[in-house]
């Protein structure tokens, strides 16, 4: 079992698989979705490297089926079980705690100004928000509070959670996997070995967007932050 060696270990996907492998990611996928304490957790990151993983982690928990394509498919099914679930419980929270967390006082764990910005996103793309934010680091852990706060029909969510949840889980996972094996067999680059580049990559490809846009709207948040008030 990984040894815990430094808080970097936490921004470290492959710390996870190693540590607890399947019910680990399980639950990580879990927290980052459903409670807010888990916006800082790797989702995408930890999806794509758990695919390049998948068999390994299929083989140690439950012996393996002896099918590259259906082990992968059984833990990208099981992921998105796990991502549905989880969005599931930020709507009910939500829908419990409502405005009360507009006038909660940031922490370490909680930063209002996500929660405004997950507000904004959700007015502004409706209830196609819920499958886009799965794609949005921080959005997509207070997308489903926001959707319980402002009360959206739950079978509309509940539609949209599980398409989302699938969407994410088995494009992210299909990718690690099958990229590893093309690049394997193509170039003989074995992606494991590259992990640390990998996670860079994808770090920097899914939170620019909302870098430029923090950069180039912080104003505009800050009215919305008023307008709520």
């Amino acid at each position: 079992m990984e040894q815990f060696e430094s808080w970097k270990d936490l921004l470290n996907p492959e710390f996870y698989i190693k540590m607890g492998g399947f019910w680990v990611i399980l639950f990580i996928i879990f927290a980052e979705t459903g409670l807010f304490v888990g916006f800082f957790l790797p989702g995408d990151s930890l999806l794509f490297v758990s695919g390049i993983y998948a068999v390994d982690i299929m083989t140690t928990t439950f012996g393996g089926s002896g099918s590259d394509l259906l082990d992968t498919t059984l833990l990208a099914g099981c992921v998105s079980v796990a991502a549905i679930l989880g969005n599931a419980v930020g709507y009910w929270f939500g829908r419990k705690a409502g405005p009360s967390l507009y006038k909660k006082q940031d922490t370490f764990f909680f930063k209002k100004k996500y929660l405004f910005q997950a507000q904004k996103f959700f007015l502004k793309h409706g209830s196609m928000a819920v499958i886009m934010a799965r794609f949005l680091p921080i959005v997509r852990t207070f997308m489903p509070i926001v959707a319980g706060i402002v009360d959206m029909d739950r079978a509309k969510f509940l539609k949209d959670n599980v398409i989302g949840g699938i969407l994410w889980s088995f494009s992210l996972i299909f990718a690690g996997h099958y990229l590893n094996e093309l690049f394997s067999k193509q170039f003989g680059i074995d992606l494991k070995s590259h992990l640390e580049m990998i996670i860079i990559i994808i770090v920097l490809v899914t939170t620019l967007p909302l870098i430029l846009k923090f950069v180039f709207s912080k104003h505009e948040v800050d009215n919305f932050e008023e307008d709520i008030h």
